[in-house]
């Protein structure tokens, strides 16, 4: 006879994916997390288990409307939407219902381009994640190849926060009180006058390009500068740099290259 005690206990498959098409709510360091269930794009094996819009909805009206809520009126909500495609309709849904619930959606996480531009110009910070097959890639200059750039056709307002893992192009204005972190370069074809950090896993060769630099502060890897009091006049695009003696150098867009040549003649 065997003894039962010695059977390790194996967890649940069928329990693991029926728990994975859940909408889950998580409190941490006093803001709200809602977990999407992962779209599983080029998942055939498990696509017939993929949830809907109109079924993810259905679940999140179901914890809204519950009486054990276990958060507070006002609570900020950052969106751990992964993998899921979402729209500006259905984030614009999603805010509404939040906002009956008293609660504000402030932040966007997401691997999908889609999700990430239409969460950027509807007005909220952005982290646009690596797949999970990237997860264990080295980092660093030299390391993790650099995500697809990232287009916003949008100008961001004071709050709003945009993270990519690769390079950012903006069409439109960054404001004061808003900022961008890029592992790649920044290229803005409007006012940078918000915070800028371009190379944010190291890579002191990329650079931040501006119509209209006046900074709060730029970063290029671990170097730190602001614009200057006096900016030029008339404006002129520009390009921020790490020169050759570990500063920031602000010069005219059209000057940029004979600049480096200056710096590094070989």
């Amino acid at each position: 006879m065997t003894d039962s005690s010695s059977v390790p206990v194996v967890p649940s498959a069928t329990s693991e994916a029926t728990r994975d098409q859940q909408v889950r709510f998580k409190s941490e360091g006093g803001k709200l997390l809602i977990l999407l269930p992962p779209e599983g794009e080029g998942d055939i094996v498990n696509s017939a288990a993929i949830l809907t819009w109109a079924e993810i909805w259905q679940q999140l009206k179901h914890r809204l409307d519950a009486s054990d809520r276990f958060w507070q009126p006002e609570t900020v909500v950052h969106l751990i939407a992964r993998d899921r495609l979402l729209d500006a309709r259905q984030l614009q849904q999603l805010a509404e219902a939040l906002l009956e619930a008293q609660l504000h959606l402030k932040r966007v996480y997401t691997s999908r381009r889609q999700t990430a531009v239409a969460a950027a110009t509807a007005g909220y910070s952005v982290e646009q994640q690596s797949p999970l097959a990237h997860l264990n890639q080295p980092s660093g200059e030299g390391g993790q190849a650099l995500e697809e750039p990232l287009y916003l056709e949008t100008t961001l307002r004071s709050g709003a926060e945009v993270q990519h893992n690769g390079t950012v192009v903006v069409l439109g204005d960054v404001n004061p009180g808003s900022a961008i972190v890029a592992a790649g370069d920044i290229l803005i074809w409007g006012r940078l006058r918000g915070t800028a950090h371009a190379g944010s896993r190291g890579n002191a060769r990329c650079v931040i390009l501006a119509l209209q630099m006046e900074p709060t502060q730029i970063r290029i890897a671990n170097f730190v500068a602001r614009a200057p009091e006096t900016p030029p006049e008339p404006y002129t695009p520009e390009v921020a740099y790490v020169s050759e003696h570990g500063t920031i150098r602000i010069t005219r867009a059209a000057d940029f290259r004979r600049a480096q040549f200056e710096e590094n003649p070989k």
